[in-house]
C-alpha cells in the first residue's frame, strides 16, 4: 500500500460512512465538526487517517465496509497509520 491507495480507501470509506445516517451522525458528532467542515476536512492525511480509526473503532462497521470493498479488514489500519506518518495524530 502507498500514500495514494491509503488516500483513496480513506475516501471510499468516508463515503461509506456518509451513506449510513448513524454512522455519519457518530462521526460528526465525535469531531465536532460540521457537514460543510468536514467536507473541507476530507482532503487532508490527518482527517483521512481519523475516518479509518473511526471505521476500525465501530468493528460492525468495518467488517461491512470490507466487504464491500472486498478488501482485508486489516487494510484500513495500515492505511491510517501510512496517512500519519508526518503528518501529526489523526482525529480521534
Amino acid at each position: 500500500m502507498n500514500r495514494e491507495s491509503a488516500e483513496i480507501l480513506a475516501l471510499n470509506a468516508l463515503a461509506y460512512i456518509a451513506g449510513d445516517d448513524r454512522a455519519l451522525r457518530t462521526l460528526l458528532t465525535q469531531t465536532g465538526l460540521t457537514a460543510e467542515e468536514m467536507r473541507a476536512a476530507a482532503a487532508t492525511p490527518a482527517f483521512q487517517a481519523g475516518v479509518l480509526d473511526f471505521l476500525v473503532r465501530h468493528e460492525d462497521l468495518l467488517i461491512a465496509f470490507c466487504e464491500s470493498q472486498g478488501i482485508d479488514p486489516t487494510l484500513p489500519t495500515r492505511a491510517a497509520r501510512l496517512l500519519t506518518q508526518d503528518e501529526g495524530t489523526a482525529i480521534r
